[in-house]
């Protein structure tokens, strides 16, 4: 039986990594995250960074010593001894990424609206179908398209904080809001949809299997994207509520081409075009990821599983990632931006908090303070969990 390609370094499985963060999270939700936050937008992903961080660790840890793509599947696995349980905790996260890309897909047609005004279900089902056939072609194909345009993502927030700290905003921005309930309940919900924002780091280990020295590279590669992206995030956000009216940033689709459009140093549509690329970045993260997880738990059962089917031409799971694409276009026909990723958020919530044990658990009774670091991810994801139902 064939098996997938190991031909991913260091550089492209960190920027892989950064493309899903980056395209699921700035280019799209800025905007309804500003809904909530208000002038507190910055904070509430830098909270919702702080959520993120103790749970990346948790996953470079179980990486390092799990290199395998059904990732989280195979850490509850080792950790639980439970076949049942590791089958559901991989339901989770395929269906996270499934309805993560989903959710990109409905952000791509807002920003192809400045340029052109089609039919959203064509733009989606066009989009989900070229993505789903880049991401059966080829791995080092499909992972090298996701940096170069990663790297293009980059440069687009790069160039909106030139123009950001260029513009002499007219209002001033206080970053923390006074200690009322309304205005914490606002950052609340907003870190809860900045969460969302963060999805992707834990996508990297799914690539293990076709990573060369994964105990090293992928540990590194999630905290390399983590730190970039809390850092672009946070300076983009503060610099889009001194640009831009709050009522309009919030109810504007294309939030990064409204920006630059405020302060008038770079076209729109310059913006509106990397946008796209972002967006189309983060879905084809979401469906290799997803696609690997079903490859990985489909083996975990049984070596001859369709699912578990490596296609000889181009060594790729060509039948795990048909039935991904499949799934991404229902939901993306079907549900909107802000519910999509709601339920994003909440699914992520809980596959990080049962991952968090499963470390907990292999590593025993706490012994030094690195070893409270997942404890304490788990507290964070619970809290922010039942603070958003609440």
């Amino acid at each position: 039986m064939a098996e997938l390609k190991r031909d991913i370094n260091l550089t492209l499985l960190m920027l892989y990594g950064l493309g899903t963060i980056l395209g699921a999270g700035i280019y799209v939700l800025t905007g309804v995250v500003a809904a909530h936050a208000g002038d507190q937008t910055p904070l509430a992903f830098f909270l919702a960074a702080i959520v993120a961080a103790p749970t990346a660790y948790t996953f470079g840890v179980l990486s390092s010593r799990y290199p395998r793509s059904a990732g989280p599947a195979a850490y509850v696995h080792a950790a639980f001894k439970r076949q049942w349980l590791a089958s559901i905790t991989g339901a989770f996260v395929v269906l996270v990424g499934i309805v993560s890309a989903a959710t990109i897909a409905r952000g791509f047609v807002g920003y192809l609206q400045v340029f052109i005004t089609v039919p959203d279900a064509w733009v989606i089902a066009l989009l989900v179908c070229a993505l789903t056939a880049i991401a059966i072609y080829g791995i080092v194909e499909s992972v090298t398209a996701a940096a170069v345009i990663t790297l293009i993502e980059i440069l687009g927030l790069l160039l909106v904080i030139y123009g950001g700290l260029s513009f002499e905003s007219p209002r001033s921005v206080d970053l923390l809001p006074d200690t009322g309930m309304i205005n914490w309940s606002g950052v609340l919900a907003g870190t809860f949809l900045a969460f969302y924002a963060f999805i992707g780091f834990e996508d990297i280990v799914t690539m293990a299997e076709e990573t060369r020295s994964p105990e090293k590279n992928v540990p590194y590669a999630i905290l390399g994207a983590l730190l970039i992206a809390t850092l672009l995030y946070f300076l983009v956000t503060y610099l889009a509520i001194r640009t831009v009216p709050l009522n309009v940033l919030a109810n504007h689709d294309a939030p990064m081409s409204l920006i630059v459009e405020q302060h008038g140093l770079f076209s729109p549509k310059l913006l509106a075009a990397i946008s796209m690329l972002a967006v189309v970045n983060g879905a084809l993260v979401q469906i290799i990821m997803a696609s690997r997880v079903i490859y990985g738990v489909a083996r975990m059962y049984k070596d001859s599983h369709p699912l578990g089917h490596v296609w000889q031409s181009t060594r790729t799971p060509g039948n795990a990632t048909l039935l991904t694409g499949t799934v991404i276009l229902v939901l993306a026909l079907l549900l909107d931006v802000e519910a999509l990723a709601s339920i994003t958020s909440i699914i992520t919530l809980l596959i990080f908090t049962v991952i968090n044990l499963a470390l907990c658990r292999i590593q025993g009774t706490p012994k030094s303070p690195l070893m409270l670091i997942p404890w304490f991810g788990m507290v964070l994801c619970l809290a922010l969990l039942v603070a958003s139902i609440g």
